[in-house]
């Protein structure tokens, strides 16, 4: 199962992820925060408050996605 093992913040929107098949990828969510949960984060000071669950990404507003989307949506 894919998982997200690490992830560094670059900048505005984007984070540098680190897949558990050792792939690095660039993904820039400022596209996908719409919407009740995911808007929030356009506060970039709430963006930034994100940690690693045991496979992805959670912000502290119970936001999360999907490791799989997010590899998707990564560019190398």
């Amino acid at each position: 199962m894919l998982s997200v093992i690490d992830v560094d913040y670059i900048k505005d929107y984007e984070l540098l992820l680190t897949f558990s098949d050792g792939i690095k990828k660039i993904v820039d969510l400022k596209p996908y925060l719409t919407g009740e949960v995911f808007g929030e984060l356009m506060d970039k000071t709430k963006f930034i408050q994100y940690g690693l669950t045991h496979n992805t990404i959670e912000w502290v507003n119970g936001a999360d996605i999907a490791p799989e989307f997010l590899y998707e949506i990564g560019k190398v």
